[in-house]
């Protein structure tokens, strides 16, 4: 009975770690979906010239999807907290899909240390991946196979066709931050910016296979992923 204090006290700490990072907080609801949007072209195209992310963009050429986290916040001191909300598109005939919003989040107990402000994007390489997120709350990893997506100038083009994994996590990081990584995380849906964003109540399903919703207000975003897989490393 003695072992069951730290563990509540561990969970309570990483609790409130997510709470203050701001996942699902009805109150920044207003005005976010759009914000999100504009935030996560100006991810993209930062990717995009980044001599660092050519595995990135060789990668998106074949992938099934992307989910796009303009900004993930990570602070721990032995007991971490990480989480931020970005948008899931997928690949169409022509295409992008429109977006579908989504928060990733973990906590972990461990030997870390400092605080991290991170740019994200998951490049999803299979259906599977996809299907899983559309329909579950997907723990990376778990789930879904994950892996960091090679790094640097150097890595040639044709290395890509040897992944074999589901997803892989590419990121811009400001800020020391020892044992971070996005294997454990949670990926959930947001229905509150996808109802702020379209109107009305629809899934994610609805918004990125079915079409059964748009927001021109996204296409400047989709443009800018365009660019990117015209983009030669």
């Amino acid at each position: 009975m003695r072992l069951l204090r730290p563990i509540r006290t561990a969970g309570l700490v990483v609790a409130a770690a997510m709470l203050a990072i701001g996942l699902h907080s009805p109150t920044a609801d207003a005005g976010e979906a759009q914000d999100l949007v504009d935030k996560a072209e100006l991810t993209v195209n930062a990717f995009r010239v980044d001599p660092d992310m050519g595995s990135m963009r060789e990668l998106m050429r074949r992938a099934e999807g992307v989910l796009i986290i303009p900004q993930v916040l990570k602070a721990g001191f032995f007991i971490g907290g990480e989480g931020g909300t970005g948008v899931l598109m997928t690949r169409q005939v022509g295409g992008w899909s429109p977006p579908a919003f989504y928060t990733m989040g973990a906590g972990s107990i461990g030997l870390q240390f400092g605080a991290q402000a991170s740019e994200v994007i998951l490049v999803f390489m299979t259906k599977r991946a996809i299907d899983a997120v559309l329909f579950n709350k997907v723990k990376l990893g778990a789930d879904a196979s994950v892996a960091a997506g090679p790094i640097g100038a150097g890595i040639e083009a044709g290395t890509t066709t040897n992944f074999r994994e589901d997803v892989y996590s590419y990121s811009k990081s400001k800020g020391l931050f020892a044992g971070a990584s996005v294997e454990g995380a949670v990926l959930d849906t947001r229905e509150s910016l996808n109802l702020e964003y379209y109107g009305r109540n629809v899934s994610p399903e609805d918004i990125v296979f079915k079409n059964r919703v748009d927001n021109r207000d996204a296409d400047d975003l989709r443009d800018a992923l365009n660019r990117l897989l015209r983009t030669r490393s």
